[in-house]
């Protein structure tokens, strides 16, 4: 197994991708960032297209949803493009290399706004969703500094209002979704973002004609270490989600129905997806690979979050914080990275199948 594919850091991992699709024969489009990366590189967002231009039948793939997460994402993409599948005739691949590459380039989780990507995909002309778990917790969940009395002290918060309310609230009140506290963690935004604008910008110009669509979006950090768990948030019992069973079978996971190492959150992708791809059938998973427990990720989490609203991540004491974060969403281990390729591939194998035998394909 190739773990060349795999980059440490943005500009390596946009250099593999752009090279990789170049030998494809991909067709390839860029979508520049208005700033810069912490050594001054240009940022973008790489797009890559094998097959018929006017397919029917596609499947996409996104990596850097969570910035750091690009790390893992990004080399499943690259080890698609340096070994193509053969496409059934009416079968297309679209992949979108480092959709929020100010994340991806910082190491950070977020985008350039501090918005969760994954939490911004909400409807901003109707009343947006409330959090009042969230907005009783925020100092403690962002604590203004790092030393060992504030964070215990802030911890008894938590932990208080844990016994209060019980652990299924804490978690929903941490990482649902917050529309209120733009300095704090979980952030969906005031508005479109311009990762959700660019993504809405790239479904418009290779996908108006498209009749059935896959959408695998590459995520790290929740679940078993290693495994790749398909998560659906598609209505339960519709259309979609059967669709989603049908090609990736029983191991599609539903946060609705509680069955999910993830749970129910506001202004997921997917339900932009959804609006985007109105005309066309889709189905749409996660497919989150598995890292570290929760307390782990909570910290590296609260200490990005204190380097980038009170500290400077440009500093000395920086790299440590940006290195432990990256580390979590992508652990440097071969078995993992081969793990995240060998499951990819299955989930990639099995979406060009349904789609081969979706309306449009050869049947």
């Amino acid at each position: 197994m190739d773990l060349s594919v795999f980059s440490t850091s943005y500009t390596e991992a946009r250099d593999k991708f752009l090279s990789a699709a170049q030998a494809a024969g991909a067709a390839v489009g860029h979508w520049p960032h208005p700033l810069a990366g912490p050594a001054g590189e240009a940022l973008a967002c790489d797009t890559a297209w094998l097959g018929a231009p006017d397919a029917p039948n596609v499947l996409v793939v996104v990596s850097a949803t969570h910035g750091v997460e690009g790390f893992a994402g990004s080399g499943p993409q690259v080890a698609l493009l340096r070994r193509p599948p053969r496409l059934a005739d009416g079968t297309a691949v679209l992949l979108v290399h480092a959709v929020n590459p100010h994340g991806f380039a910082w190491q950070r989780r977020v985008t350039e706004e501090n918005v969760d990507l994954n939490r911004n995909w909400v409807d901003y002309t109707q009343p947006l969703p409330a959090n009042p778990g969230y907005a009783e917790l925020h100092a403690a969940y962002g604590p203004r500094a790092l030393d060992a009395a504030t964070l215990a002290a802030c911890e008894a918060t938590i932990a208080a209002w844990r016994d209060r309310h019980g652990a299924a609230a804490e978690r929903f009140a941490r990482s649902s979704g917050q529309y209120t506290h733009p300095d704090g963690i979980f952030y969906g935004g005031d508005g479109p973002t311009w990762a959700r604008r660019t993504s809405e910008a790239i479904l418009a110009r290779h996908l108006p004609h498209a009749r059935t669509v896959a959408i695998v979006d590459l995520h790290t950090g929740l679940g078993p270490y290693g495994y790749g768990e398909p998560i659906c948030n598609h209505a339960p019992g519709g259309d979609r989600v059967r669709r989603a069973r049908r090609w990736w079978g029983d191991s599609v996971t539903e946060p609705l129905l509680g069955t999910s190492s993830s749970q129910a959150k506001y202004g997921l992708s997917e339900f932009g997806y959804e609006r985007a791809l109105a005309h066309a059938d889709i189905a749409f998973v996660a497919l989150e690979f598995g890292t570290y427990q929760p307390p782990r990720g909570e910290t590296v989490l609260r200490d990005d979050h204190w380097l980038w609203q009170h500290g400077d991540p440009r500093s000395a004491s920086a790299a440590p914080i940006r290195d432990a974060l990256r580390d979590h969403f992508f652990p440097p281990h071969d078995d993992w990275k081969e793990m995240v390729l060998f499951r990819s591939d299955q989930v990639f194998r099995q979406a060009l199948h349904g789609l081969a035998t979706a309306p449009g394909g050869p049947g």
